[in-house]
């Protein structure tokens, strides 16, 4: 990401931020609210578009190629209410080529914690249990880029940790993270900050 500018309602957000983001490299992204951690990451993720700058993958403009190595998860869940747990991660996993064997699909659920849940409708769950869901996606897409925003929203203390573990796999395997989350990390080595202000 190089000297990127965004605005919103006439108000500059940040202007001429530049980021560098590598392998096995974890970026916590920081900054009190309003201060355009949802905006920046939605640019890097190439769902919106900066005023100035541009965001480049491997020295390149984003393409395809990019999308398929990437999986973003932003505030809201992403979840069709009406569907059960294992038919939203069905649909997710079609939507981007991903494998998913029912199985497969069972065993990573129950892995969250949802065992006895798979079928019903998520409407009906807590938004802790929807955000483990959400989350599920983490575990089915190969990728070598993961964006997520407040990515602990509604978990307990037992779904933060199985979050963070599987963030530090991911970094150990040669993946790359940026996130934000109002919660403290605790993990890796290669943890890294990058803060926002406020501006008037």
């Amino acid at each position: 990401m190089q000297n990127v500018s965004c605005s919103k309602r006439d108000r500059i957000l940040f202007e001429n931020l530049s980021l560098q983001i590598s392998t096995g490299q974890l970026i916590h992204l920081r900054g009190p609210n309003g201060a355009g951690k949802t905006s920046l990451l939605r640019i890097i993720a190439g769902l919106s578009q900066a005023e100035q700058g541009q965001v480049l993958w491997n020295s390149r403009a984003l393409d395809t190629t990019y999308f398929k190595e990437l999986v973003y998860l932003g505030h809201k869940s992403g979840l069709t209410a009406s569907l059960s747990a294992l038919e939203n991660l069905q649909y997710w996993a079609h939507l981007h080529q991903a494998p998913c064997s029912e199985a497969l699909l069972y065993d990573l659920l129950t892995r969250l914690g949802l065992v006895g849940l798979e079928d019903l409708p998520v409407k009906f769950l807590s938004a802790g249990q929807q955000r483990r869901v959400a989350l599920a996606r983490l575990w089915l897409k190969p990728a070598r880029l993961w964006i997520l925003d407040e990515p602990f929203t509604a978990l307990d203390t037992a779904g933060i940790a199985l979050v963070e573990q599987h963030i530090n796999q991911f970094i150990d395997g040669g993946g790359a993270v940026i996130l934000t989350s109002h919660q403290p990390l605790t993990s890796s080595a290669k943890l890294q900050y990058f803060d926002l202000e406020y501006r008037l």
